[in-house]
């Protein structure tokens, strides 16, 4: 089969990527090329792959020449984060929407021309769901709360989950959406996303780094492992329409978590000194955006597909620092 991840030099889909070339099947077929496309290069050890082949470039520009690949199947992770659709109002629209539809027609196109409906996993967010003064926001969000996005980020990716089920009830193509978590811990260099503060304060004071936490302490939001966001995301492909339980998207699991309950496991994963390069600095902007944010949410449907969340946040910690365990730099603080 052939495979496509948007958004694929990223770091959910480099893990993704890495994660079904181990596997080797898809669905119970043979993935015999996987086509990584991002604005950026994929990771050298994946395009080494001899079923790996890369496209670098806008998503939006490539879509055109997308109807003449034979795709079995779409993993879309491609997407501007929050804090950038938040300051560019116009990047959200074109890397979000715009590329999303284009993709999509790109898709119909293939199957009006008489080829099977491709199956593609859409990866939408915990973002859509927002408070609003005619339907607030309950203590933990569940599959079937309504979404009222509070940012430019949760409406697109509102926007698109709406697409993805309308062109699956036309047969254009069979789609699913699955909102994922909060990713913690991400390595690397802080992004554009308002969230990036849950990574930063476990993964640079691990690093021997100072951190700011923008946030109070109490703030509470549902997080979860990389390499379980994309356990999710391979289920959610997997599984039959039957075993979805419909068109509409689902929660992907979470551990609920507070920013408090994060920090007191790093201390005792690492212990005091590490947990004490963490301050809390007040960022009104960030803030902001956190508190349009739910505070909790379950995932009834996906615990159906046989998934769950981790156990505690002292778990992903434990699995950051054995992902990193050939990168000393990651892990320096630990020595300190």
């Amino acid at each position: 089969m052939k495979l496509l991840i948007t958004g694929g030099a990223g770091f959910v889909g480099t893990r993704l990527a890495r994660t079904l070339l181990a596997r080797g099947m898809l669905g119970g077929r043979t993935i015999e090329q996987l086509v990584l496309a991002d604005q950026a290069p994929a990771q050298p050890e994946l395009l080494a792959d001899v079923r790996v082949q890369g496209r670098v470039g806008p998503l939006l520009a490539a879509c055109e020449s997308l109807r003449d690949d034979n795709f079995d199947g779409v993993f879309h992770l491609a997407s501007a984060v929050s804090g950038e659709c938040e300051a560019d109002f116009e990047l959200g629209l074109r890397s979000n929407l715009d590329s999303t539809r284009a993709l999509l027609d790109a898709l119909r196109a293939r199957t009006q021309a008489g080829a099977p409906a491709t199956r593609l996993v859409f990866s939408s967010s915990v973002a859509v769901f927002g408070p609003d003064p005619a339907r607030p926001l309950p203590p933990q969000v569940a599959d079937d709360t309504l979404p009222t996005p509070q940012t430019s980020y949760g409406t697109h990716k509102l926007v698109c989950e709406h697409l993805i089920a309308d062109y699956t009830r036309k047969g254009f193509i069979d789609g699913r959406a699955a909102r994922l978590m909060t990713v913690t811990v991400r390595p690397g260099r802080p992004n554009g996303a308002a969230s990036s503060f849950f990574s930063g304060i476990i993964r640079e004071p691990l690093a021997g780094e100072q951190a700011i936490c923008p946030v109070s302490p109490e703030v509470s939001h549902p997080v979860s492992s990389p390499q379980r966001t994309v356990d999710g995301l391979i289920a959610v492909y997997e599984a039959s329409r039957a075993q979805l339980g419909g068109r509409m998207a689902l929660n992907l699991p979470a551990l609920n978590v507070r920013v408090s309950e994060m920090l007191a496991a790093l201390e005792a994963v690492a212990g005091p000194s590490v947990r004490a390069r963490v301050r809390f600095v007040p960022d009104p902007t960030i803030q902001g955006i956190v508190a349009g944010w739910a505070s909790g949410a379950t995932a009834e449907r996906a615990a159906s597909l046989g998934l769950l969340p981790e156990h505690s946040f002292e778990d992903i910690i434990r699995a950051y620092i054995a992902d990193n365990a050939a990168n000393p730099a990651a892990l320096k603080g630990l020595k300190a």
